[in-house]
């Protein structure tokens, strides 16, 4: 990608969900960030039930929370990139995700979004990532996952 052509950023916030557009995620943002070396945060939220209280220790027992936050570093790592990771518990995925992204002054919010369908063949986009573009005091990118073969 030509220098002038490349998006800039400082912080930017990658928003895991332990799914298949992690890697794509922490590759593509890693490789943007390169040049001017913007600080990379990885957060994955585990989503609290309210029969619980929100101080539980959910996440820190999760070890597909953990998981997910060693493969992204995981990835970071291979493209040599620095990947600071967050492990959060939440009521709500969205507003945790732009809660950080205040929090830490970020200027780029990255979210991955699977291909899926819903029952009635619908595309589904979910309720965080609305809120997330609704919400987030910063520019918000999407990297939805290629459809899959069966699906073209």
């Amino acid at each position: 990608m030509p220098e002038q052509h490349r998006p800039t950023f400082t912080r930017a916030l990658l928003a895991l969900n332990g799914g298949s557009s992690d890697a794509a995620v922490v590759r593509l943002v890693g490789e943007l960030a390169r040049p001017t070396r913007a600080a990379l945060i990885g957060v994955h939220v585990v989503e609290i039930d309210w029969t619980l209280p929100l101080d539980s220790d959910v996440a820190g027992a999760s070890e597909d929370a953990q998981r997910i936050l060693d493969v992204a570093e995981g990835v970071a790592e291979e493209s040599k990139q620095s990947l600071e990771t967050v492990l959060l518990q939440a009521r709500d995925v969205g507003a945790a995700i732009v809660d950080e992204a205040i929090e830490r002054g970020v200027d780029l919010v990255v979210v991955g979004l699977p291909y899926r369908k819903r029952f009635g063949g619908d595309f589904a986009i979910g309720r965080t990532i609305p809120y997330v573009l609704k919400n987030a005091p910063c520019a918000v990118w999407v990297v939805r996952d290629p459809m899959p073969e069966e699906a073209s």
